[in-house]
């Protein structure tokens, strides 16, 4: 009997053995899926920024009518999101250390920066003159920033479920970081999104 378990448990190693090892002569096309993905997301936001434009070109309404938008609370939500892109890049600097008390301090506060920017478009969005019906503009405006706040909150729970993941010790390594390149490439999409919104929405 001490024979026969001494035998499973060697297979099974074994097999776990050979399967890592396929795994690593493999290339892992996770990442180019993860790619296709956003780029599916681009033509999305892409339509949308399409529309806005093609609504600024045709309005009829007066450009002292166009509602006035403050540029402070935006100003500041823009660095928020440009800094925590900056800040969540250098937990894949971490995880090729095999740091993952670095990655989770650095996923953490792109955490906490992503809902500081969604409390700021809330807040924004209570200080508006204008509601979602009020007119083409408005109604364009919350469709977009809605949108790529859905985005952001998104991007903050694929975050907070890599800090749940890696409390498993050895979930994460320098070879097996999926889970951490794919929450910092959308993160990275989530920012150039709003960059571009910032310029369509609040500097043209």
């Amino acid at each position: 009997m001490q024979t026969s378990a001494v035998d499973t448990e060697t297979t099974l190693n074994v097999a776990s053995t050979a399967a890592i090892a396929h795994h690593d002569e493999h290339p892992d096309f996770r990442i180019f899926g993860m790619i296709m993905f956003l780029l599916a997301e681009s033509m999305i936001f892409l339509g949308l920024f399409a529309a806005y434009l093609t609504f600024r070109a045709v309005s009829t309404l007066p450009e002292d009518q166009m509602p006035e938008l403050e540029l402070l609370l935006p100003g500041i939500n823009t660095l928020i999101l440009i800094s925590s892109s900056f800040i969540i890049h250098k937990a894949e600097d971490s995880i090729k250390e095999n740091d993952i008390q670095g990655v989770q301090k650095w996923f953490g506060i792109s955490a906490v920066l992503g809902v500081i920017f969604l409390a700021g478009q809330l807040f924004e969005y209570s200080n508006l003159e204008f509601g979602l019906t009020d007119n083409l503009f408005a109604s364009t405006f919350y469709v977009l920033t809605g949108f790529h706040g859905l985005h952001v909150l998104v991007g903050v729970l694929t975050i907070v479920a890599v800090l749940w993941r890696s409390r498993t010790p050895g979930h994460y390594t320098e070879e097996h970081k999926f889970g951490i390149e794919a929450a910092e490439l959308y993160w990275h999409f989530v920012d150039v999104v709003w960059i571009i919104l910032f310029i369509l929405l609040y500097l043209l």
